[in-house]
């Protein structure tokens, strides 16, 4: 696990991708690469998510690709069998993270509160997603729920954008952010991937900016 996180925390930003159709993977993914973000958290939201990470992986093998919005165990063996690295799922199943813990996966659940961080520690974990960051109350939140739990460490998804991401990456308690922004499913569909890798590239350079 230590060392996932410190790819993303290199990465610093998480792209997080919902396709409809895993043809559109390997542009996806080397617009990725080529813009500087070498990471996907495929969300398991479409029917397409499961071949879309065996094609980035197969791909490109030195990408970070992992699962998003993992809810079952089922999907979690779908997902590693397809080439996944990482999971990560929008609230913390124990029986999720206990049966990814037993593939040696690593997985990041979703937290909001200081519960919830508990349940994450006796699981184990000192790495959680805080989600929907925006929506539950953003950094100042973060910061809030942080302060009693010295040694846990957040990776906010929900809401975040170009706008805001900055003031998250500065905070060092933060591994890195969740993002759709420059791979919105709009640009996709229309074949965008150009856009899509400067947007990329756009992203990069705020992480280098705050994070040097």
């Amino acid at each position: 696990m230590s060392n996932i996180i410190e790819q993303f925390r290199k990465i610093g930003i998480i792209p997080v991708v919902v396709l409809d159709d895993a043809k559109d993977a390997k542009a996806l993914g080397k617009a990725l690469c080529e813009g500087g973000l070498p990471c996907a958290e495929v969300t398991f939201r479409t029917a397409a998510a499961e071949e879309t990470i065996r094609i980035m992986s197969q791909e490109f093998p030195d990408m970070l690709v992992g699962a998003g919005t993992v809810l079952t165990v089922e999907q979690a063996d779908r997902a590693i069998a397809a080439g996944a690295k990482f999971i990560v799922s929008p609230g913390l199943n124990p029986d999720v993270v206990r049966h990814c813990q037993s593939k040696n996966m690593p997985i990041t659940p979703g937290v909001q509160t200081p519960t919830e961080i508990e349940a994450a520690l006796g699981l184990g974990l000192d790495t959680v997603k805080f989600f929907p960051a925006e929506p539950a109350g953003g950094l100042a939140m973060i910061k809030a729920i942080a302060a009693p739990y010295v040694n846990v460490s957040f990776m906010p998804t929900g809401g975040i954008s170009a706008k805001n991401v900055r003031d998250y990456l500065a905070y060092n308690r933060i591994v890195a952010c969740g993002g759709s922004w420059m791979v919105k499913n709009d640009l996709v569909k229309a074949g965008e991937f150009d856009k899509i890798q400067e947007m990329v590239a756009e992203a990069a350079a705020i992480v280098k900016e705050i994070r040097g």
